[in-house]
């Protein structure tokens, strides 16, 4: 993973975080900490059916 894009991705959420703030608009994200500890549950449950190579392609389940 190039560290410049992992610094990109974190100013551009400062600078959403900094517009949300200044406008007054809640942001989306959950503000707590439990709330944040399943976004990494659920990057983390991806990333682990992704290592172990399995998936269901529920567009050709369903006959599309």
């Amino acid at each position: 993973m190039a560290i410049k894009l992992v610094v990109l991705a974190l100013l551009t959420g400062f600078l959403a975080g900094a517009v949300f703030a200044f406008v007054e608009v809640p942001i989306p994200a959950p503000p707590e900490l439990p709330g944040i500890m399943g976004i990494v549950g659920i990057y983390l449950g991806y990333k682990a059916v992704q290592a172990a190579g399995v998936s269901v392609d529920l567009l050709e389940a369903v006959g599309l």
